[in-house]
């Protein structure tokens, strides 16, 4: 495959992901909508059944959806990112930036099957966190240590993957996603995923989100959490983000899913030379 190929199969696959994973945080998070507060669990299948989804799609690639899963097996001195595609800067570069458009395109389409519902918010927090990933106690630190150990785990068991063939394709890193929602989701919400954040939260920025109305700063409820958004305020959380009609795409935090996933994927390549 060429470099346009490659690039068109990610960028294909992750939009289709970031499509259905943004759109499920939005059925949750914004008034009016049928999901309405449904909560964790189905904010998590929800991820899952995109990445289900989006791997498919970009069958020709091997599906990575994630620059991520292609920093890890870069590490992990892979001979070829799929078969057929032999692992070189320009193949490199054809993942990332495909996986990076993708991302901001689903996220512009998510928005656009939304928008009488983001026209209708007031709460520019839950609009963010359709979008973007964000801490439940805001602490750099902590929340960069918490996206490498997530990221870890699931680009490693990706890579195991290819060593112990389970026959669910797929299926089986659909499971992964959700498993790590469930259980490591709640520090970060879970990102795993530069481009899952990047993508999106450039496309929050630039999209016309903000409700017409002036509203008082109101903070989130602490029961409006959901996974890969993460924007959740309480009165014991006093340094997440206040829910105004100003729009802020926290770029003081935007590094934190990017970095942390981009260590978690190396590292996982890295183990796993040693013992995969």
């Amino acid at each position: 495959m060429n470099f346009g190929s490659i690039f068109v199969s990610e960028a294909f696959g992750t939009g289709i992901l970031i499509l259905l994973g943004a759109g499920v945080v939005a059925n949750v998070l914004l008034g009016k909508s049928k999901g309405y507060d449904g909560g964790w669990l189905l904010i998590t299948f929800g991820w899952g059944l995109g990445v289900f989804a989006g791997v498919y799609v970009a069958y020709k690639t091997g599906g990575h959806l994630n620059p991520a899963v292609t920093i890890g097996n870069l590490f992990a001195d892979a001979d070829e990112y799929a078969p057929g595609i032999p692992v070189t800067a320009a193949n490199t570069l054809a993942y990332l930036s495909g996986q990076l458009t993708g991302a901001f395109l689903g996220a512009c389409a998510a928005y656009l099957v939304y928008k009488r519902h983001f026209d209708e918010e007031p709460d520019e927090g839950k609009k963010l966190g359709v979008f973007a990933t964000g801490p439940a106690i805001r602490s750099y630190r902590w929340n960069f240590v918490t996206e490498v150990i997530a990221t870890f785990a699931l680009v490693y068991v990706i890579l195991a993957f290819g060593h112990t063939p389970s026959g669910l394709g797929p299926l089986a890193a659909a499971l992964v996603v959700v498993g790590i929602g469930a259980s490591l989701g709640g520090p970060t919400g879970y990102a795993i995923n530069p481009a899952r954040d990047l993508g999106p939260r450039i496309a929050y920025a630039l999209l016309p989100t903000r409700h017409a109305a002036d509203v008082a700063p109101e903070r989130i409820p602490a029961d409006m959490g959901a996974g890969r958004s993460g924007q959740r305020a309480t009165e014991e959380n006093p340094g997440a983000p206040l829910a105004t009609t100003k729009k802020d795409a926290d770029w003081a935090y935007a590094w934190v899913p990017v970095l942390g996933p981009l260590v978690g994927g190396a590292l996982a390549g890295l183990v796993a030379q040693v013992l995969l």
